[in-house]
């Protein structure tokens, strides 16, 4: 996973607020794939609750950029050109 967010990230494909947010879960990802220890307290540093969230914000932040805005604009488009067509204008370009 961490090759294919390197690869989204140096894209500049999403928008800096998801890319960000991509970087972060890539840290959190690693503590639950190579667990690291503190070095105060010698523990295990956890995944928490809110961490985990946030995975689930950013691939919901990826899913609207990726699939749900794209379906609402050519949704905004077709009934655009709808209109002009019924008032006999060219459609959109």
């Amino acid at each position: 996973m961490d090759a294919e967010t390197q690869q989204v990230l140096d894209s500049h494909s999403v928008p800096s607020h998801i890319a960000d947010s991509l970087d972060a879960i890539r840290t959190v990802g690693n503590f639950a794939a190579h667990p690291i220890k503190s070095t105060s307290s010698g523990e295990v540093v956890d995944v928490e609750p809110g961490e985990a969230q946030w995975d689930l914000d950013t691939v919901e932040a990826l899913l609207d950029f990726y699939f749900v805005q794209p379906a609402k604009t050519a949704a905004r488009r077709a009934a655009l050109n709808k209109k002009l067509a019924d008032a006999k204008k060219p459609p959109l370009k």
